[in-house]
């Protein structure tokens, strides 16, 4: 890999600015490959070259994918003026490399969200033409019968004039509460929500649940993150 300033590195990992880094290496408290750093200004290729801060090594992503369950109550934003977001729920060194969610789920949704600072592969997943599904969990209130499967096979066409392509529905149980998983290959304005309210069956609870071949972590609890390794991160580049 092409080799980059020192400080630029450093900075990169969002533990700390370009101005700390500077005081840090004239602490020599910087270490390159086992010894002192000559400059913040050096040159160092970043996926070789060990590096020690303050005795603690760091680890060089080129991007970074991050995993988040989230909860209830935060914006998919990287910043909102009308209350808090996901990114509030990321460490302050993860809030500096300008991470952003890998599209939306609503306030009140909860579950699979991806953050990261690689726009194109982020921006491929999100595009119509690469059909990526997004699988949901869903409570609903009413019967969910084989009709409604049927409608969500077909497509549709909600009464705002919304068009909908076909989405998959399958029902886990049926009663006066209904639960099923909703899978989407597109990610229109409150899509589940409004498929299921043209059907009657208004949604109560809502979570993502897969994205791709991207499963929600079941060890991740809400509110929690943690970052893909990298073989789910070349499962995603393999879509």
């Amino acid at each position: 890999m092409e080799k980059q300033r020192l400080d630029k590195i450093i900075a990169s990992t969002g533990k700390f600015s370009r101005r700390e880094v500077k005081s840090l290496v004239r602490q020599g408290l910087v270490l390159v490959d086992g010894r002192l750093a000559a400059s913040p200004e050096e040159k160092v290729d970043p996926e070789s070259a060990e590096l020690v801060v303050q005795g603690e090594v760091l680890t060089y992503r080129r991007y970074t994918w991050v995993m988040l369950n989230k909860p209830a109550g935060y914006l998919s934003a990287t910043e909102d003026g009308r209350g808090k977001t996901v990114l509030d729920l990321l460490p302050e060194e993860l809030q500096r490399q300008n991470l952003f969610p890998v599209g939306r789920l609503d306030k009140d949704t909860e579950g699979l969200l991806l953050l990261t600072n690689e726009g194109g592969l982020a921006h491929d997943l999100l595009s119509p033409r690469h059909h990526v599904d997004k699988v949901y969990y869903t409570r609903v209130s009413g019967r969910l019968t084989e009709e409604d499967c049927q409608a969500f096979a077909a497509g549709m066409v909600l009464d705002d004039g919304l068009v909908c392509q076909s989405a998959g529905l399958e029902i886990l149980s049926a009663g006066e509460e209904s639960e099923a998983y909703v899978t989407l290959r597109e990610g229109k304005f409150h899509q589940v929500k409004r498929m299921l309210a043209q059907r009657g069956k208004p949604v109560e609870y809502l979570e993502r649940v897969q994205m791709g071949n991207l499963t929600l972590d079941s060890q991740l609890p809400r509110g929690s993150y943690r970052f893909l390794t990298d073989t789910e991160i070349q499962a995603l580049r393999n879509l």
